[in-house]
């Protein structure tokens, strides 16, 4: 009887610590309460929208009779699908061949600039092309890589060479797809390399100094490794946008003459549903998008835990 008492004015404790908290700190919960909310009704609220994949949906009329994986097996006949999910998986996997290491190269040699002031100024201009939109992206592109006024084909044309296609042919506008790619989203994750190398102790590049290690020796056994749950990290969300891609990029690099790579599966999305109205078929294959994206995100952490990277997810 006297546990179950105990018990009861615990919680009851408990309780009315909780309101004192939060009449003390109301604010805090004001601030919160209104992302929240945000979070609830565009992101988890929309779900509701997702029957539309299995249903006949009309503008006019809503949601239809319920038809099942009809609309799944119609896509995946489709002329284009595949098209998509190749063109998908070819420009994600180039910029997770390429994109992907940038960041950490480039923080590695940062971290080695002793020089404070040229470190400073270096991340600042590797960092601003993040904030560009990828229209103001596209435009200037066009503007450096034209065939006919293009500033790069005009110092080839002046050298006595023949113009090079950057945006017009298909195999130049997909290295220059990679290349401006690259450029765009190294700044953001050599922030995060650098701050992961912050933390790294300053112990173990004395001890390595003293063993003899080099500054390459010093990076490659003691910076990567420390660096290690960032980079598997940093790995695992790329993968999980490895059926995804930028439909911005696509839409602002691609033009009327190089059409072989820029159908990718939001492109295609977006093509579905707004262009042609086709909700089902566009909602079908955003489903089967973030599907395939949320089962190679559970793989590759449960690869990493196996490799020794427990919690980091």
């Amino acid at each position: 009887m006297k546990k179950k008492n105990v018990i009861h004015s615990g919680q009851t404790g408990g309780s009315k610590g909780f309101v004192r908290y939060i009449k003390q700190e109301w604010q805090l919960y004001v601030l919160v309460f209104l992302p929240l909310v945000h979070v609830l009704l565009f992101k988890y609220g929309a779900y509701t929208g997702l029957a539309t994949a299995f249903c006949e949906y009309k503008v006019a009329t809503g949601l239809g009779d319920f038809v099942g994986f009809d609309v799944f097996e119609k896509i995946f006949r489709h002329r284009d699908f595949s098209r998509a999910v190749r063109n998908t998986l070819l420009l994600n996997v180039l910029d997770l061949i390429f994109s992907f290491p940038m960041p950490i190269i480039l923080a590695l040699l940062l971290n080695e600039i002793r020089v404070r002031w040229f470190k400073r100024v270096t991340q600042t201009v590797l960092y601003l092309p993040h904030f560009l939109s990828w229209v103001v992206i596209g435009s200037v592109a066009y503007q450096i890589f034209g065939v006919s006024n293009g500033v790069v084909n005009a110092l080839i044309a002046n050298s006595g060479h023949s113009p090079i296609p950057f945006l017009q042919e298909d195999t130049w506008w997909l290295i220059t797809y990679v290349l401006i790619g690259i450029w765009q989203t190294m700044g953001w994750g050599t922030i995060i390399y650098l701050a992961s190398i912050t933390n790294v102790s300053p112990d173990l590049y004395e001890a390595a100094k003293v063993d003899g290690a080099n500054r390459l020796q010093q990076c490659l056994h003691i910076t990567l490794p420390c660096i290690r749950s960032t980079i598997v990290i940093m790995l695992i969300l790329q993968l999980g946008k490895i059926m995804g891609g930028s439909f911005e990029r696509i839409m602002a690099l691609s033009n009327a003459k190089a059409t072989e790579f820029t159908t990718t599966i939001p492109v295609l999305v977006y093509r579905w549903g707004i262009e042609a109205n086709k909700f089902s078929e566009s909602t079908a294959l955003g489903l089967f998008q973030s599907v395939i994206g949320v089962t190679l995100v559970l793989i590759s952490d449960r690869i990493a835990k196996k490799l020794g990277e427990d919690g980091l997810l």
